[in-house]
């Protein structure tokens, strides 16, 4: 267990890497690389379950802008990530000031918190300048915390050492006359790692399940008639 301190994480090597939850598992076998950078695209959901494994066990995690409501994902409130498995204690949301982020108070915003938290969690509005990713790459590194980057679009990250992209297939829960509320959401992920030549890892998950948690069990649907395809991704 860790935790985050006004000097942050000890610049220690070789720590061991962070657990992820049960379902991530087969994506991410040894868990979350401490050091790292981490991406992640195409859902809200899959990254505050990718942030679950390691504030249950009790990785302190940042948050850095967020969308707040991302079409057809869930809605990053407390009741949103405790859906998912954070612990709330160990949680900090930090939101762009008045007059929007510049350059430099991103990157010194986001350096800072790599320097006190486990897992920092960001969503940069643009790519940003080389110089920079080197720097908070580095600082990432020395200081053996995870950085994950959301990504939206077209966006990329460079020197991200694994990619996990999620495409949804479709919503559970409607009945048979089309009526019933959407409940489930099918979703496919792909992790692969940079570098590496074998097959990337592919996983189907509701995400959320019907309890806005993440369950790998897709036959788990006695109770929900009917599946809708919907081309909307988080």
């Amino acid at each position: 267990m860790s935790t985050a301190s006004a000097v942050g994480l000890p610049a220690v090597p070789g720590l061991p890497a962070l657990p992820v939850l049960p379902t991530l598992e087969p994506l991410l076998p040894g868990g979350l690389p401490r050091g790292q950078t981490v991406t992640v695209g195409g859902s809200v959901s899959l990254l505050l379950a990718l942030l679950a494994g390691p504030s249950a066990d009790g990785a302190w995690c940042a948050l850095v802008d967020l969308p707040p409501r991302a079409p057809g994902d869930v809605v990053v409130n407390a009741e949103a990530l405790a859906g998912l498995g954070l612990v709330l204690d160990r949680v900090v949301v930090v939101r762009a000031p008045a007059g929007g982020w510049s350059r430099a108070s991103w990157i010194t915003t986001v350096g800072a918190l790599v320097d006190a938290f486990d897992v920092v969690a960001v969503r940069p509005e643009t790519r940003p300048a080389a110089g920079d990713v080197q720097r908070l790459s580095a600082r990432v590194r020395s200081r053996g915390a995870v950085l994950v980057p959301y990504l939206t679009g077209g966006q990329s990250w460079p020197g991200g050492a694994i990619r996990l992209r999620a495409e949804v297939s479709g919503w559970s829960g409607l009945e048979g006359d089309g009526g019933g509320r959407l409940r489930r959401r099918r979703t496919t992920v792909v992790a692969d790692r940079r570098g590496h030549e074998i097959r990337p890892r592919t996983a189907s998950l509701w995400l959320p399940d019907a309890d806005g948690a993440v369950d790998s069990d897709l036959t788990r649907d006695r109770d929900l008639t009917g599946v809708a395809t919907l081309g909307v991704v988080g």
